[in-house]
């Protein structure tokens, strides 16, 4: 069994710029420490608020243990709830998403207000107190239109994020758009291995012959660095943020999260087979379509992609020490009309096809480091920058969490 000292001895012995040993990928007891150190610590990306449209919209989301219901009151207000009715610990929503009125436990009919008040539990006697039993609470933020959850007793602060979110995506208007779709895999690979390698592009003309048409290989565009002094970067950026759109690369203190705009290929304008926008209908207020992507880093489960024509969140979660599942949703404007304003097809096929693709690599991936002959590799520095942050960010954590000690990126 491997336990908490096991986890940093390794941590404190792994070589800098290198992949991690074979249990961080493979181990169900290492598993459990990366829920119980990260998952059930951090703040976590859930979604869109425009997933929950209306009064009584609810989602369900399951990370590790914990079954959580994220729905939006008659206030308008969007709440966290851990989905275990507080009677005899039935789940209250099986469903992924819907739509109720009240929250209403199906095992003996307990009902819960949205804002999670106990309002009708039957003959419980007469010195049952309903306001002692409301639905547990899960620290939930909207910020922008994304939504965030956090399962700790105690949140890190969100304000610092909050500041710079709201910057990075007002332009965008969430709110302002609607789910155009949304398609969910599940990857057989450890929710690190999925995150690597969505962090580097150096396997992508080997493996998506669709992203690019449009997204850039170059490593100084997007890589760890985000290419400083890049040309083409920075004149991108500079034009961006002439128009008002907040594009300048700015990174968390300890490296969680990250903003930075980048250009698409050439004249490209979205995400399609040929480079032109998918949706008639801009999104919020960016002023032109060639806006490039906005791309938005989130540890440990997100990566997000904003564009003129269409906003796209993917949102990671754990199901075990070798599975993954990914999500994927598509956000348009509000009143932009499919077969009118665009073509579902044509707006979800490169990512559809990147995704499968993706899926196919980390299994593979998976398979190689399952393997007796696995031993840490050296990350490409030149192209692999990004990956080497992520790992680095991951090993910090672990290693504060495991001794209690502050560290920083700088460390």
């Amino acid at each position: 069994m491997i336990r908490d000292a096991d986890v940093l001895s390794m941590l404190m012995a792994r070589q800098p710029d290198f992949s991690l040993d074979q249990p961080f990928y493979t181990d169900p007891d290492l598993y459990q420490i990366d829920l119980a150190k990260i998952w059930y610590r951090e703040w976590l990306v859930a979604g869109a608020a425009v997933e929950m449209p209306k009064t009584g919209s609810y989602v369900t989301l399951q990370i590790g243990a914990y079954g959580v219901i994220i729905v939006r009151g008659g206030d308008g207000k969007i709440r966290a709830f851990h989905n275990s009715c507080r009677h005899r610990g039935s789940r209250i929503c099986s469903a992924a998403r819907g739509t109720a009125p009240k929250l209403v436990c199906p095992y003996h009919q307990w009902t819960y207000e949205l804002d999670g008040t106990l309002l009708f539990a039957r003959e419980m006697g007469p010195d049952f107190k309903p306001a002692d039993f409301p639905l547990k609470s899960v620290h939930c933020e909207e910020v922008a239109g994304m939504v965030f959850i956090c399962l700790a007793e105690e949140a890190p602060d969100f304000a610092p994020f909050r500041a710079v979110a709201e910057k990075y995506l007002a332009p965008h208007k969430l709110n302002d758009c609607k789910v155009a779709h949304q398609s969910t895999i599940v990857e057989q690979g450890n929710w690190k291995l999925v995150m690597e390698n969505n962090r580097e592009c150096y396997h992508c003309a080997g493996s998506h012959p669709s992203l690019c048409r449009t997204f850039p290989e170059d490593p100084n565009l997007f890589g760890g660095a985000d290419g400083k002094g890049a040309p083409q970067l920075e004149a991108h950026i500079a034009r961006c943020e002439d128009a008002g759109l907040p594009s300048k690369f700015t990174i968390a203190h300890d490296e969680q999260w990250r903003f930075i705009r980048i250009p698409f290929l050439g004249n490209a304008c979205s995400y399609t087979m040929d480079g032109k926008p998918a949706v008639s209908k801009r999104v919020g207020d960016v002023p032109f379509d060639n806006a490039g992507s906005l791309l938005f880093f989130h540890y440990p489960n997100s990566w997000n992609h904003f564009l003129s024509d269409q906003n796209m969140i993917f949102r990671m979660l754990p199901i075990s020490d070798t599975q993954t599942e990914v999500t994927t949703t598509w956000l348009v404007h509000k009143d932009a009309v499919e077969g009118q304003d665009y073509d579902l097809q044509r707006l979800t096929e490169v990512w559809e096809n990147t995704n499968a693709e993706d899926r196919a690599v980390v299994e593979e991936n998976q398979k190689g480091v399952n393997s007796p002959a696995y031993e840490p590799g050296p990350y490409s520095r030149v192209q692999e920058s990004g990956v080497i942050q992520f790992v680095d960010w991951y090993a910090r954590t672990m290693q504060r969490r495991l001794t209690g000690r502050r560290m920083m990126a700088a460390e």
